[in-house]
């Protein structure tokens, strides 16, 4: 299974009362595939909000994203949580939804050690036919699935992929040593083309929602060879990568985005507590950076 270089971590829309909106959920998968030429799309992610969807929505959205898809682009399930054994029964709930594969966060809170990080995502990976991608975010998580451990994962046969947003020396390192099959995609959109300069395949990307088409044209033109043109799309798409994280301090993902959508004619609504909407100065500003960007 190849993911795509462009992989778009979904939102999920909610309507007034904080339900999934599932008409504009149909709606934004269509137009993540058709206007923002998005080669994957990850439901129930971080910008999914995955903390606030329980099991029978998770599974619902699973179920939607695989049949609103129908086959255009591969659609990948968020199923990994701090608990192995919960991360085991969404991953099966996931594959019989027809995912095509499964993004997994390293545990949360309870901390575990690197050899606990590697008997987790193991335990997942042998529950499962499908694709796995890990996903490191040690900002959110307060632990780092750091290199030796990501390239002691990638020698078994079904994780073949990370999502890493640790430091681009990490992500070197970890191009550098792993085997051929396993991608190393970052998790941090103004790192895109950065990453792929070291040995990174691709972006799991928020901004994608807005930018998308102007991302896969980076993309192509570094891996085509035209690398000053690349650096000419990097620098002009920066602002909108920094803006949407950076309003104009930092907002917690994906508050900005969601508002972003929103303005641009993607009703995709509100943010579950404890999240809360941007504020009026935080919304003027990025207002302001989607209708003044070149």
């Amino acid at each position: 299974m190849d993911f795509g270089r462009l992989i778009t971590a979904m939102v999920t829309p909610f309507d007034a009362e904080g339900k999934i909106d599932w008409e504009t959920t149909g709606r934004l998968i269509d137009y993540l595939i058709d206007e923002q030429q998005t080669d994957s799309i990850v439901v129930c992610g971080t910008t999914g909000e995955s903390p606030t969807l329980d099991d029978e929505e998770k599974i619902a959205l699973y179920r939607f994203a695989v049949e609103r898809g129908a086959g255009r682009v591969p659609v990948i399930a968020g199923t990994g949580s701090n608990n192995t054994a919960h991360s085991i029964h969404l991953t099966k709930e996931a594959e019989a939804a027809g995912a095509d594969g499964v993004l997994l966060v390293s545990p949360y809170y309870n901390k575990p050690s690197q050899e606990g990080l590697y008997q987790h995502f193991r335990a997942i990976a042998e529950s499962t036919k499908l694709p796995v991608m890990l996903y490191n975010v040690p900002g959110r998580t307060g632990v780092n699935l750091n290199v030796d451990t990501t390239l002691r994962l990638a020698q078994i046969p079904n994780i073949v992929a990370t999502k890493d947003c640790a430091p681009t020396e990490q992500l070197t390192a970890i191009a550098a040593g792993a085997p051929a099959h396993f991608k190393v995609y970052s998790g941090d959109d103004s790192q895109t083309l950065p990453a792929l300069a070291v040995g990174a395949y691709g972006i799991v990307s928020v901004t994608s929602h807005i930018i998308g088409r102007e991302m896969k044209q980076m993309i192509s033109a570094y891996v085509e060879g035209r690398t000053a043109e690349a650096a000419k799309l990097h620098q002009r798409l920066s602002p909108i990568f920094r803006g949407l994280f950076n309003c104009p301090h930092p907002v917690t993902n994906p508050v900005p985005v969601k508002y972003a959508l929103n303005h641009v004619g993607i009703p995709v609504g509100g943010v579950r507590l404890p999240l809360v909407p941007l504020t009026e100065a935080e919304a003027a500003f990025v207002r302001n950076l989607l209708d003044n960007r070149e």
